[in-house]
């Protein structure tokens, strides 16, 4: 029985891969900074799939919390088989709005634990010769809009990157990159969500089910739905200073209020 660690797993699309990861049948850790949730969700995945699900808590904003789940990735006992590197936010405003102490977090959970988690894993994985690590990045990443969208843009380059120089080891690795998802993000950053177009928004148990057949299908990138493709595609026609402006003023009339 294969074991996948999510973080972020108490909502959103880390919550959907621990739904779906469950019901193939993987045992899994949970982590996320909120224990009492994490407790219910583990038991609600054991009860109703028979997995077992442990719990981490810790704060990837911290040393301490990076450390704790590279620990547990680095076990050998029980190996964790696939690495969902999910956990992160976004920050109300836009650039020298936001203090420079919260875009230091965001660059610590989007970026230094995500290239801290995933070479933990992958070191562990390749000397047995398989493994996979999903790194969730979005479609951001590939506009030119604030610290959010640049911290993504890392993490996409990155995982790519890895990818190739990991081919043929067994390890996969895969950036996640969707649009709006339906999740507690928008509201936990204060942002307003009410005019983005209905057509946008992505289911994130169909944006899981997609990502990861993407990952069986050893795809390094995966843009899980027609629409963002096709957007994705038109937006490498458009000159790159015109695409800045619009998703400036995409960004403010779609982020916060």
């Amino acid at each position: 029985m294969t074991t996948a660690l999510i973080t972020g797993a108490t909502a959103g699309i880390g919550a959907a891969f621990a739904r779906r990861l469950a019901g193939r049948g993987h045992h899994l850790v949970l982590t996320a900074r909120n224990t009492e949730r994490l407790w219910r969700q583990a038991t609600e995945l054991h009860d109703r799939h028979g997995v077992e699900a442990d719990v981490l808590t810790a704060d990837l904003a911290t040393d301490e919390g990076i450390a704790a789940v590279e620990e547990r990735l680095g076990e050998t006992a029980h190996p964790v088989d696939l690495l969902v590197n999910n956990a992160g936010f976004g920050n109300k405003g836009r650039y020298l709005e936001v203090p420079v102490a919260d875009e230091l977090t965001m660059l610590k959970v989007h970026c230094e634990a995500v290239l801290r988690l995933t070479t933990a894993a992958t070191a562990a994985m390749r000397e047995r010769g398989r493994g996979g690590v999903v790194n969730v990045a979005s479609v951001a990443a590939f506009f030119p809009r604030g610290t959010y969208g640049a911290s993504k843009a890392w993490v996409t380059q990155f995982t790519q990157g890895a990818a190739r120089d990991l081919a043929g080891t067994g390890v996969r690795l895969m950036a996640l990159c969707p649009g709006f998802v339906r999740t507690e993000f928008h509201e936990r950053a204060g942002m307003s969500t009410k005019d983005i177009p209905r057509w946008m928004w992505l289911d994130a148990d169909k944006v899981v089910e997609t990502a990861l057949d993407d990952l069986a299908r050893g795809r390094a990138l995966s843009i899980p739905d027609p629409r963002y493709k096709a957007l994705l595609g038109a937006s490498r026609l458009v000159p790159r200073g015109v695409l800045a402006r619009a998703s400036s003023s995409t960004g403010r009339k779609y982020g916060p209020k």
